[in-house]
């Protein structure tokens, strides 16, 4: 829109998103100089609000960010006391013992943690650094400069008319601009996925893989309460439908996250992961676990799980790609966030660097080395084949092999006799042609373990204006029907863990594919699993999508 007129600020770095990531970044930044110029950009209503709270944080990058934390007052209350690994069938389940697993399964020096509580403090530390942080301010373009660099950001748009138009109450927003952009936008951030497709970042690089991740907060019987206890597991429901897994983790105050992961590299366009993690609620250990209990909220969010050899080039002019951005998470330990903590800070030093050399609008490749060559780097080697051996050979096989590749590299210093193996498709083209695959019959949502989607997307407090635009954009509106219901059974009504899409059927009239914005929980699957690669999620203004609690 070159015709809008906006005013424009001027920033030494300007900061897309206030995940541990972007604040990170932040705060290494005016540690490094109190007098940089740095502002952070968050869609959402507050921070923390779009942060899919309950993880298990390896604390080692806060540790080289903040080293006083724990006086600080860092929201780390629950450490780690009890593992457990269990292979699950329908009807019981077996316990995997500690003593095979690689040293870095280990999660005892862990954390159980609410990232959303830990983004609102990692905020207060930036703000009295002097950052300016900016909620409820999407960032919807990309500003360019006279030499194809990034320079800046759109942001704080609001008012558009349904077709996306400008009309008489439409607020313009304004432009920000850095002498650095980085973009800590999460998975598969609509800004990353411009750059990394202008700049042709992901040359040469394995395709990114992802998983859905979907999670409840419960508050269960005090009884039954374990503070500190992690247990994941594997196999039953999913078994050989797809991959994937669950956790289950006690934090303080009588409450559980309950999450469940499904590989979006599924074969069978018929398989509906929200239901298979209601289904996993009704195993009898997690049953009895949550049997008395209530759910408080749930949310979903896209996982990158591609791994060290699907991470785009991280710079460009102008620009770097931090945290899941460019995706650095280290699938076996179902954990990123140490990884994006310690991106933020090597970016920083990076851009400080070049600031003070009176660079500016270049690509920081001492950013790109330090990630690569360090521990990030060090983190994400020694995993790399654990996915594609899960993808291609199965469970029981990733489980022995990768654990052998695993143990091996420890002790040889990062060497695998596997090399680095490749992933293949990417997640849209892995789905196969429905007719291939039988339907699967779920049992229906008993209301007490098990919930029907859209009343667990209530749980959510997602909250979009319905007079906006509608941010899932579709490059052809006839594909879902004409292509994705003959050919895939249209899977977007399964896949979707918000219930945005369906189909719907009424007698005399042909069928139609609706779209219900207003559920978007901003998880991202239907940009990455749609076969026909016919969706692409936008950001919407800023403030609106999922309200996860302060809890």
């Amino acid at each position: 829109m070159s015709e809008i007129e906006r005013e424009a600020m001027e920033y030494d770095v300007v900061i897309v998103g206030a995940g541990p990531a972007g604040l990170s970044a932040a705060i290494r930044l005016k540690q490094l100089d109190a007098d940089l110029n740095v502002v952070v950009l968050e869609k959402g209503s507050e921070v923390g609000a779009h942060i899919l709270s309950g993880a298990v944080l390896d604390p080692c990058g806060l540790d080289a960010l903040i080293p006083d934390w724990k006086e600080k007052g860092a929201p780390l209350n629950t450490p780690v006391n009890e593992d457990n690994f269990y292979m699950l069938g329908e009807a019981g389940e077996i316990r995997i013992p500690n003593f095979p697993m690689p040293p870095l399964m280990n999660n005892h020096g862990n954390y159980i943690v609410s990232m959303g509580n830990v983004c609102r403090w990692m905020a207060e530390q930036a703000e009295e650094l002097g950052v300016e942080i900016f909620p409820g301010m999407a960032c919807s373009e990309l500003v360019y400069g006279d030499n194809g660099e990034v320079k800046g950001v759109v942001a704080g748009v609001f008012g558009l008319e349904e077709d996306g138009s400008y009309g008489p109450n439409t607020e313009p927003g304004m432009e920000l601009h850095g002498k650095y952009v980085f973009l800590s936008e999460g998975v598969r951030g609509s800004l990353s996925k411009e750059v990394i497709a202008k700049y042709d970042l992901q040359a040469g690089k394995e395709p990114q893989k992802y998983g859905v991740g979907m999670k409840e907060i419960w508050e269960i019987d005090p009884a039954k309460h374990k503070e500190g206890s992690v247990t994941h597991t594997m196999g039953w429901p999913l078994n050989s439908n797809a991959g994937g897994g669950s956790f289950v983790y006690h934090l303080e105050n009588n409450q559980v996250y309950v999450g469940f992961v499904v590989h979006l590299n599924y074969k069978n366009p018929h398989l509906f992961p929200y239901m298979e993690f209601q289904r996993f609620k009704h195993h009898p250990m997690i049953a009895e676990l949550l049997e008395g209990g209530k759910r408080v909220a749930y949310g979903a969010r896209a996982i990158t799980e591609g791994g060290w050899q699907s991470m785009p080039k991280l710079v460009a002019p102008g620009v770097a790609l931090l945290g899941c951005s460019a995706g650095m998470v280290n699938v076996p330990r179902i954990k990123g966030n140490h990884n994006a903590m310690l991106s933020g800070k090597a970016a920083a030093e990076a851009a400080f660097d070049a600031i003070k050399a009176e660079r500016a609008g270049d690509e920081l490749t001492a950013y790109e080395e330090d990630v690569r060559g360090g521990a990030i780097g060090k983190d994400l080697k020694k995993v790399r084949n654990v996915k594609p051996m899960w993808s291609k050979w199965g469970l029981t096989a990733s489980l022995a092999l990768g654990g052998f590749d695993m143990w091996f590299q420890t002790l040889t210093g990062g060497f695998s006799l596997f090399g680095t193996l490749g992933h293949g498709k990417n997640d849209a083209e892995a789905t196969e042609e429905a007719s291939k695959h039988k339907p699967i019959d779920y049992p229906k949502p008993d209301g007490k373990l098990s919930f029907d989607r859209l009343t667990n997307v209530s749980f959510s407090m997602t909250n979009h204006e319905e007079s906006q635009p509608c941010h899932l954009r579709l490059a052809d509106p006839a594909k879902p029907i004409s292509v994705n219901l003959p050919k895939f059974a249209e899977p977007a009504q399964r896949y979707c863990p918000a219930g945005v899409y369906e189909v719907v059927e009424e007698e005399g009239s042909e069928p139609r594919f609706v779209v219900n914005f207003q559920n978007c929980v901003h998880c991202k699957t239907c940009d990455i699993k749609d076969p026909s690669q016919n969706i692409t999620w936008t950001t919407p203004q800023g403030g609106d999508g999922p309200n996860y609690p302060n809890m």
